[in-house]
C-alpha cells in the first residue's frame, strides 16, 4: 500500500507538470536547512529557558532519530520499487536510511516547539506552525523519497519528545545536580551509540556487482547527531557553571548580535564546516567535529560575546 500511495502522488506530479515540485522541496528544505537555526535565536535572544528546549528536543530527536534509522536500515522506496522516481534532486538530497523520516522529526521538532509556546499567546502562529509540520511530512511523500509509516513515526518521535522534555525540564529546572547527573547521561549516550552505530552488522545487498546501499554514507548522519549533542552537553554545563548567561533584554546591540550569530553559525554550518574540517577529516569525524564547535559555540561561545558587547 505504501508504494502505491507514491505512485499515486508521482502519477499527480506528472500530471501536473510538477508545478508543486519546487514548492514541496522549499518546504521540505527550510524544515532541516533553517528552522534549526531558530533554536540559536530563540536561546540568544528571546528566552533562555526555550532555547534550552529547543536545543534539547532537536539534540536528543537527531541522536535516537540515527540510531532508530542504523536499526532499521529501511531502504528508501526508488530501491524498494524502480517504479518510483523521486522528484528533482531529491534522491541526491535524501541522505541516511528511510525509516523514520528526519525531515519530518526535525519539522515537528521546530514547529511543535513553538506550537507549545505560542498557543496561549499568538494562536495564529500555532495554526501556522501545525500546518508547517503537516506540509513538511506530505512533503517527503509528495516528493516521493518516504513511506507514509516513514513520516508518521517521525512525526509521533518528535512529538513524545517535546512532552517529555518539556516535562523534565519544569520538573528539574534550577536543579543544578541532576542537570549535572543528566549531562553526563548525555555525554555517555554519544559514547553508546558511536560504539553501537560502528560496531553492529549492517544490510549488504549488491545488484549487478553494485552494493545498493553503503552503510559508511548512512552513519554520516548520525555523526553529526553524536557531535551536535556532545557539544551541546559540555557548552550547556560550561554556560550554567561559569557563564551564567542572561538575555541582555533591552539592550540595542541583542538584535545585531543575534543576526551575527545566526550568520556565523549558518555560514559554518552550509560553507565553512564542509570545506575544512569535514574534508580534512572525512565524513564520519569530520561531521563530528564541525558539529561539535557548532553546538559548543551556540551555548558556550557566542553567549560570552553577547554578554560582553550587548552594553558596549
Amino acid at each position: 500500500m505504501d508504494i502505491q500511495y507514491l505512485l499515486f502522488l508521482q502519477d499527480l506530479r506528472n500530471a501536473t507538470g510538477g508545478v508543486f515540485n519546487e514548492f514541496f522541496n522549499a518546504v521540505s528544505k527550510v524544515a532541516v536547512d533553517v528552522m534549526p537555526f531558530l533554536a540559536f535565536v530563540v536561546f540568544w535572544c528571546v528566552s533562555r529557558k526555550w532555547g534550552y528546549r529547543y536545543l534539547l528536543t532537536l539534540g536528543i530527536g537527531e541522536l535516537l532519530n540515527g540510531i532508530i534509522k542504523l536499526t532499521v536500515c529501511a531502504y528508501r522506496p526508488w530501491i524498494r520499487s524502480e517504479l518510483i522516481e523521486p522528484a528533482g534532486d531529491s534522491k541526491v538530497a535524501a541522505t541516511g536510511y528511510s525509516f523514520p523520516s528526519g525531515h519530518t522529526m526535525s519539522a515537528t521538532e521546530t514547529y511543535g516547539t513553538t506550537f507549545a509556546w505560542q498557543k496561549k499567546k499568538r494562536k495564529w502562529l500555532a495554526v501556522f506552525c501545525a500546518v508547517m509540520i503537516a506540509l513538511t511530512g506530505f512533503s517527503r511523500n509528495f516528493l516521493g523519497v518516504h513511506t507514509p509509516q516513514d513520516v508518521i513515526v517521525g512525526f509521533v518521535e518528535a512529538a513524545i519528545l517535546i512532552v517529555l522534555v518539556g516535562a523534565v525540564q519544569n520538573k528539574i529546572d534550577g536543579n543544578e545536580e541532576m542537570l549535572d547527573f543528566l549531562t553526563l547521561v548525555g555525554i555517555l549516550s554519544v559514547i553508546g551509540t558511536l560504539l553501537y552505530i560502528t560496531k553492529k552488522s549492517y544490510p549488504m545487498d549488491y545488484v549487478d556487482g553494485v552494493l545498493l546501499v553503503d552503510p559508511q554514507k548512512m552513519m554520516n548522519d548520525s555523526f553529526k547527531a553524536c557531535g551536535a549533542f556532545l557539544g551541546l552537553m559540555t557548552g550547556s554545563y560550561i554556560e550554567r557553571h561559569y557563564i551564567h548567561y542572561e538575555i541582555p533584554t533591552g539592550s540595542k546591540n541583542l538584535p545585531i548580535l543575534g543576526f551575527v550569530g545566526f550568520l556565523l553559525a549558518f555560514s559554518w554550518k552550509v560553507y565553512f564546516a564542509p570545506a575544512t574540517i569535514v574534508a580534512a577529516l572525512g565524513g564520519h569525524w569530520g561531521n563530528f567535529v564541525a558539529r561539535f564547535i557548532l553546538w559548543f559555540f551556540v551555548t558556550a561561545v557566542w553567549p560570552v560575546c553577547i554578554k560582553k558587547w550587548a552594553e558596549d
